[in-house]
């Protein structure tokens, strides 16, 4: 799930609207939108009639929502969809830490990321994140690399 902002015109004047999609992927890999709808901003009343308005029309059976970490979306899974898990949007949360580190270091940060992400499994997720963080805290002076 994710929304974006756009432009329209409402009541004779140009306003910006949130426009909200849901994405599901069926068993078999099939990708399908579920629903989109547009609404003056993106908080947890209007991601709740939302994810409400998909459950009305036959939604069922979800396991994960990936999305952003927005206060108003995640109260909207946990409310509507028992039992769903969540998980943050790696494009999301890439976003959120190179906005923390300095435009020089951007790509390299980035790339170092993406290598957790690359992991076959938890164990080599975990192993690599501890590369990772061992390797900035040294860059930064807060530890040493070995």
């Amino acid at each position: 799930m994710d929304a974006t902002y756009c432009k329209a015109r409402v009541n004779h004047r140009v306003v910006s609207q949130a426009v909200v999609i849901a994405t599901g992927v069926r068993a078999d890999g099939w990708r399908e939108v579920l629903g989109f709808a547009v609404g003056d901003s993106e908080d947890g009343a209007f991601w709740t009639a939302f994810l409400r308005s998909l459950k009305a029309r036959g939604l069922g059976g979800v396991q994960l929502v990936i999305s952003d970490a927005h206060t108003g979306l995640k109260q909207a899974i946990s409310a509507v969809l028992l039992g769903s898990a969540w998980q943050r949007c790696r494009v999301h949360f890439l976003r959120n830490i190179l906005a923390q580190v300095p435009k020089g270091n951007a790509e390299m940060v980035a790339a170092a990321t993406r290598t957790i992400f690359a992991q076959p499994d938890a164990t080599h997720v975990r192993e690599q994140l501890g590369v990772i963080a061992r390797d900035a805290r040294a860059a930064i002076g807060g530890g040493d690399a070995a």
